[in-house]
């Protein structure tokens, strides 16, 4: 699968790249868009592991996009260093568009 994409990624424009074949961090949407299904899936800020917050995420319960997946509405549950924040209910997750986001939990960064 992983070659398939490569292969993808060379022949198209490195603009015209839709966000699915981009594997690098990006904001929310485009980390979002890439699976078929964004509902329980666990996404972070990148500065939380660039400031030492290990085991924050996201996880989101529903997701809207428009414009290819770079934008759109997304809500989840927070759990910050391990413990769920918003128990009970799904609000709606901000900075999107702001900052940078990867998939999984908050971890130490890699040297």
């Amino acid at each position: 699968m992983a070659t398939v994409a490569r292969s993808l990624e060379r022949l198209l424009p490195r603009q015209a790249a839709p966000p699915a074949l981009k594997n690098h961090s990006a904001n929310l949407y485009e980390v979002l868009s890439r699976t078929p299904n964004a509902v329980g899936k666990e996404i972070h800020q990148v500065r939380w592991s660039q400031k030492h917050i290990h085991n924050s995420y996201w996880r989101i319960t529903r997701a809207q996009f428009k414009c290819n997946g770079s934008h759109g509405k997304a809500w989840g549950q927070l759990y910050w260093k391990g413990k769920l924040v918003t128990p009970g209910r799904d609000e709606p997750i901000r900075g999107g568009l702001k900052y940078k986001w990867q998939d999984g939990r908050s971890a130490a960064p890699t040297a």
